[in-house]
């Protein structure tokens, strides 16, 4: 999930419903939910935001879908982006996963959970190409701020941090952040260089409290 805080929208990626939700912050009510792909069949896994609306990725499926947000923060009809290249690719296990957007929202960063991988994706044509250099097993959420990206490795226990090239077409893992606290880490926030990091506990399905681990971004 993101927060929208121009138009003070809760922007959630809904799971194996195929849909997403936007909530309004102040009202706390539904303001639209969108299905985007088919209910069981897919995996809508997580959201990125851009001046013009929010990107989401399917899990089970070669392609993102956008739902644009205007300035007035009038939401607009979902549709979908076909993707070409590697990031298309379908394998067994979950595909693609964590989404970013670079700042000027015209090239997004997704995760390829069962390749380890990360790949840029052109957001108006849809084409992708491998970010080579870098390798990032179990990959999930992915954080992105110029040209630095945390990729948080779930079943690894760790966050890689790397260097993009201005491109985004290449980068180095420069630090893997590690913490005796990670239980399966999924997503973050940057606030200064302090990472607050998701557990998602994944390997403790009994699992009745979750929380936060916050350590150093660099």
């Amino acid at each position: 999930m993101k927060v929208d805080l121009r138009h003070d929208f809760l922007v959630v990626a809904g799971g194996g419903t195929g849909q997403a939700y936007i909530y309004d912050l102040k009202s706390r009510k539904t303001e639209s939910t969108y299905q985007l792909a088919a209910p069981g069949t897919s995996f809508i896994n997580d959201v990125a935001l851009t001046s013009r609306g929010a990107w989401f990725t399917n899990s089970r499926a070669g392609e993102l879908y956008f739902v644009p947000v205007g300035r007035d923060g009038d939401l607009g009809a979902a549709r979908t982006l076909k993707l070409t290249g590697p990031a298309a690719s379908v394998d067994r296990g979950f595909n693609l996963n964590g989404i970013a957007a670079a700042e000027d929202g015209d090239t997004l960063v997704a995760a390829h959970t069962a390749r380890g991988l990360l790949y840029s994706v052109d957001a108006r044509t849809g084409a992708s190409a491998e970010i080579t250099g870098v390798s990032v097993p179990n990959v999930d959420g992915i954080l992105l701020q110029g040209d630095t990206l945390w990729a948080m490795q779930n079943l690894n226990n760790q966050v890689s941090r790397i260097r993009l090239g201005h491109r985004l077409d290449s980068g180095e893992v420069r630090q893997v952040i590690t913490s005796p606290k990670f239980d399966i880490p999924t997503a973050a926030a940057l606030f200064g260089d302090t990472l607050a990091v998701v557990d998602s506990k994944f390997t403790n399905p009994g699992a009745t409290t979750f929380g936060v681990v916050v350590v150093r971004a660099r």
